[in-house]
Parts: structure tokens; sequence; C-alpha cells
């Protein structure tokens, strides 16, 4: 499960909160503290850069924000990110710099790293998405499991018990999802992999890899 750690998904460099990641191994371990650790970076932000719109919101001064966007707190939007017509935040939720979130995009308990991009009709929860990963239109993580009971992070025989009962999917640095595809829970996706449109995606995917249909994954040449 090696591949499957933080310092083997991600660019530490390209997040305001590599604070909160220092002492773990898996990013899933994360997703309970995403919210506590965004209401003290905020108190800690330069006043210079971010204005505090409420309580428990803290946005950039360069960021973009459509008027009929919802952001609920806790919540920080990084320099430069731009959140669009109708994009929904329900809180806890980290966007970073240059980050888009788009129409109708549905954001909850999330860290996204700089440059990601969730632009349209997207379900993004009780995720982290790497530095310039992608989800194409209509694309969701799916966080909690049918029969309601805790998720698994499975990787061929390998499986990882994580006591969490919300958890979508943990997308590596350059990571491309495919429109309409469903990330069940528990999925993780290593650094520079691709996921075919229409997919449902579920267990660990190598990196630099591509994946077709379960049971179909290509190494990128």
């Amino acid at each position: 499960m090696e591949q499957f750690t933080i310092k083997n998904l991600y660019n530490l460099e390209e997040t305001i909160a590599a604070e909160l990641f220092e002492g773990a191994v898996y990013p899933w371990e994360l997703l309970p503290k995403i919210s506590n650790f965004i209401v003290k970076l905020g108190e800690k932000l330069p006043k210079d850069k971010f204005t505090q719109v409420t309580e428990q919101i803290w946005i950039a001064n360069s960021a973009k924000v459509a008027p009929t966007a919802c952001i609920n707190g806790p919540a920080i939007i990084d320099e430069e990110a731009e959140i669009r017509h109708c994009a929904f935040i329900r809180g806890n939720a980290i966007v970073g710099k240059g980050a888009v979130v788009g129409n109708s995009t549905e954001l909850k308990n999330v860290i996204l790293f700089n440059k990601v991009q969730v632009p349209h009709y997207n379900y993004v929860g009780d995720s982290i998405l790497g530095f310039k990963s992608h989800m194409g239109a209509g694309s969701i993580t799916s966080n909690v499991k049918s029969d309601k009971t805790l998720v698994v992070v499975k990787n061929g025989e390998k499986k990882i018990e994580t006591g969490l009962k919300k958890f979508g999917a943990m997308l590596g640095d350059h990571v491309e999802v495919g429109c309409n595809s469903v990330l069940n829970p528990g999925t993780v996706i290593g650094r520079n992999s691709n996921i075919y449109p229409v997919s449902c995606v579920r267990g660990c995917i190598p990196e630099g890899s591509i994946y077709k249909k379960q049971g179909e994954i290509i190494f990128k040449q």
C-alpha cells in the first residue's frame, strides 16, 4: 500500500493545508480533522490577503465568487480560486489556489489542492483531490456505502480498515476523471492516472495508469 500513502500521492507544497498532513501516513486519516484545522488556520491567515466574511469563512481577496454561490463554514477559499454560478460548499472545505468549483458543484468535508478543477455538476464529499486533478462533468464521489458499514480500502488482497462511515475518494496529483464516472467509497487513485468516462471505480488504482473498466487497467507508455 506504499504507493497510496500521502508522500506518494501528493505534493504538499501545493496546498495551504500542508500542516494538517504532518504525522499522518494515509490521507483518509485527515478527514475527521478538516473542520477544526480550517478554523485554526483561518485565524492565522494574513489579513491583507484574506477577508473573513463570516465567523468561519475566509475568502482570498483575489478569489472570484459568483453571487449565486452558497458557502457554508468552516471554509477557506485560497487565492485566485473561482467559485462559479450556483456552486454549493456545504462546509469543512479548503479550496486551493487557482482551483475551480463550477456550476452546481457541491463540496463537503474536502481538501482541494491548488489548481484542482471540479467545474461541472460534480459532487465531492469526504475526499482529498491532489494538485491539478480534474473531474469531468457529472463525475462524483460516492461517500457512503449502501449498507452503511465502515469503509475499507482494498488493493487486491490487501485491506486497510479506515473506521470511517463516510469516505469518498483520494485522488493523487494530476489525476483525470472522465465525465459521468462514479468513484465508490474508499477509492484511491494514484498520481498521473486517467479514468475513462462513465466508469464505476472502486479500490486502488495504480499511479500512471489508465482505468478502462473493472479488471482492465493498463499502464501508460
